[in-house]
C-alpha cells in the first residue's frame, strides 16, 4: 500500500476494490473488535513488497483458571445455523463462537453461496446474514431462501447502524439485527432469543 492508502486502511467503507467487489468494512470491523478488547493493530506495508498486520491483545485477567469460568454465562444449543459473511475472519469468528456453544454451523462466503448451502443442507434452523455482500446481499439471499422455506428465521448483521440499515429497505417488523463488531455474548443471547421464542423473522 502507498502512504495514503495506509492512512485510510481502517476507515469504515474505504476500499480500493472496484464497485460491487468490496464494502470497506473488513478492516474497520477487525479494528473495532480489537479495540473492544483493549488491544491495537499495527500495519506495515510497502508497494510491491507486501503488507503485515499485527494484532496485540492484553493477557486475559485471571489466566490459569478453569476455562469454563471465563466463558460468558449464556445458553447454547444444538440447532444448525447458516452463517453468510464475505469477510473470512469475521465469518470464522462467528462460526467458532457458535460451535463452541454446541451449534452446528454451515458457512457461506456471500449471498449466492448462502442460497446454495441452504439448498444442500437439510435442517437449517437459523440464518445469520451479513446485509452487505458483493453480488447478492443478505436481504436478497433471505428472500430467495424464503421461497424454499417461508418460516426460516434470520438475524441480519451489518457494520451500519440500525437506522441506516432500516433506511436501506428492511422493515422494522422484519428485523432481528446485530451491529458489527459483535461481542460473543451478544451474538449468543440473540441467537437463543430468535430460536427460543418461536418468533418468525418475516
Amino acid at each position: 500500500m502507498d502512504r495514503k492508502t495506509r492512512e485510510r486502511a481502517f476507515e469504515p467503507f474505504f476500499t480500493t476494490k472496484e464497485v460491487g467487489r468490496g464494502t470497506g468494512l473488513g478492516l474497520s470491523t477487525v479494528y473495532g473488535i480489537v479495540k473492544q478488547h483493549d488491544g491495537y493493530v499495527s500495519l506495515y506495508s510497502e508497494p510491491d513488497r507486501g503488507t503485515t498486520f499485527r494484532i496485540y491483545l492484553p493477557a486475559a485477567a485471571g489466566a490459569g483458571r478453569e476455562e469454563e469460568a471465563l466463558l460468558p454465562a449464556v445458553e447454547g444449543g444444538h440447532e444448525t445455523i447458516l452463517v453468510a459473511e464475505d469477510n473470512d475472519m469475521v465469518r470464522e469468528l462467528i462460526a467458532q463462537v457458535l460451535s463452541r456453544y454446541g451449534y452446528t454451523t454451515v458457512r457461506a462466503i456471500d449471498g449466492a453461496d448462502a442460497v446454495e448451502q441452504f439448498r444442500k443442507t437439510p435442517g437449517v434452523d437459523l440464518l445469520i446474514l451479513d446485509s452487505v455482500m458483493p453480488g447478492m446481499n443478505g436481504r436478497q439471499a433471505y428472500n430467495e431462501i424464503r421461497k424454499i422455506r417461508p418460516d426460516i428465521r434470520v438475524i441480519f448483521t451489518s457494520g451500519y447502524t440500525k437506522d441506516i440499515f432500516l433506511a436501506k429497505g428492511v422493515e422494522e417488523g422484519d428485523l432481528n439485527f446485530l451491529q458489527k463488531p459483535i461481542m460473543p455474548e451478544v451474538l449468543l443471547k440473540k441467537v437463543r432469543e430468535v430460536l427460543g421464542d418461536g418468533m418468525d423473522a418475516g
